[in-house]
């Protein structure tokens, strides 16, 4: 296989409205930001690969066909991917496929979404249970997770406070990242006061309904070094799948209990042996984990094998995972929490990633990194996506 490296990233401001631009035009917008990142045109491009999740969030049918002349991919190979909110993920894993099967050297991947502008996002996202059963219920992104939130509560003895300190992390990390939506900081009483979702999920533990563009431009070792272009190299790749029912994420058949993560655990291990990091605690530098409401980041980061079963509320009032503490930072942008353009949120992970290691996040840069790893989620927390990227391609020391 050939070594796959990401020399170029680019994203949009994320906003909650943009009434300038067509959705091509935003499209555009982030396929041309990531190529001028990389310094290279478009005819230098050997293949697309388009993140799209739901057409409803977007309102067309089959919008890929909408948007192959704004990408630029009229010529050349194309392929769409949808897995829900690890589409973007997806997408680059793909891309990564087209590269380290030998058959291109520089393949582009670039997209967007409106998802405030589709009317409602969560009427579209509802569909996604089974009709007989869980609809009824009903479950939504919001009750699902609430119902994951409260049994891990229950198991770890967490509290609402716990998650509060979450938002207040992120909120933080954002205000230091130009591109993020929310960019307002937040205390832990704002969080807890704010209007209730689903218990135990609150206004100020949730992600926005955003709208942005975010593309990645992945090269082969030969092309870099031909060119001289310095590269985040894709270290390791896993994924994984849950099942679709509900009620069989408890009980002797699961994964896992419900209130961990532990099919996305998988999906690190198999990144983390490909990539030969044996202590992610000591090797990982940054973490660009999806995680849309706050009780969401408290078992991906156990997951991550950040911290133990149960330990990241600890950690995280220890003052843990923030800029400026010892240890690997969680989500230095802001993370799924303060922006959330779905088709793309796991490109901007992985595009998030590549930066600290190339030491170019600016404010949000955490000093000295090197090693940092990647996660998306799609899904009722059913499809899960990892990887780790490294500025070298020597072994993680």
């Amino acid at each position: 296989m050939s070594n796959v490296g990401i020399i170029g990233f680019g994203q949009t401001k994320h906003v909650t409205r943009r009434e300038d631009v067509t959705f091509p035009e935003l499209v555009k917008e982030g396929a041309d930001l990531a190529l001028e990142n990389a310094g290279i045109g478009i005819d230098d491009v050997d293949a697309v690969v388009f993140p799209l999740a739901p057409d409803a969030l977007v309102g067309v049918g089959n919008g890929e066909r909408w948007c192959v002349d704004a990408v630029g991919a009229v010529g050349k190979p194309f392929m769409r991917v949808n897995n829900g909110g690890a589409t973007g993920m997806s997408a680059v894993l793909t891309a990564w496929t087209h590269i380290a099967s030998g058959m291109f050297d520089v393949v582009l991947v670039a997209g967007a979404d409106r998802v405030s502008e589709s009317g409602s996002a969560q009427s579209v996202l509802n569909k996604m249970w089974d009709v007989g059963y869980e609809r009824p219920l009903p479950l939504n992104t919001i009750t699902m997770l609430a119902l994951s939130a409260a049994r891990y509560m229950y198991l770890y003895d967490s509290t609402e406070e716990d998650m509060a300190r979450v938002s207040v992390k992120n909120r933080y990390h954002a205000s230091l990242n130009p591109y993020a939506h929310l960019r307002d900081r937040i205390s832990i009483e704002e969080v807890l006061n704010s209007r209730q979702l689903a218990w135990p999920i609150k206004l100020g533990d949730a992600c926005p309904a955003s709208t942005g563009a975010a593309g990645v431009v992945l090269v082969s070792e030969r092309y870099a070094k031909a060119h001289g272009h310095r590269a985040a190299w894709i270290r390791g790749i896993g994924q994984n799948t849950e099942t679709f029912w509900m009620g069989d994420r408890v009980g002797p058949k699961a994964q896992g209990d419900h209130a961990d993560a532990d099919a996305l655990a998988t999906a690190f291990q198999r990144a983390y042996d490909m990539a030969g990091l044996t202590d992610p605690r000591s090797q990982v530098h940054a973490a660009e984990i999806y995680a849309p409401f706050s009780s969401v980041e408290l078992h991906v980061i156990e997951a991550a094998g950040l911290a133990a079963k149960g330990q990241a509320p600890k950690r995280l009032a220890a003052g843990e995972f923030t800029l400026g503490s010892a240890g690997p930072v969680v989500n230095p942008s802001g993370g799924t929490q303060c922006s959330n353009p779905i088709t793309v949120t796991g490109v901007i992970r992985v595009g998030e990633a590549a930066l600290q290691v190339l030491g170019q996040a600016g404010e949000r840069q955490v000093p000295g990194a090197t090693t940092a790893i990647a996660s998306a989620i799609g899904g009722d927390h059913q499809f899960y996506s990892t990887m780790v990227l490294s500025n070298s391609l020597e072994e993680i020391a």
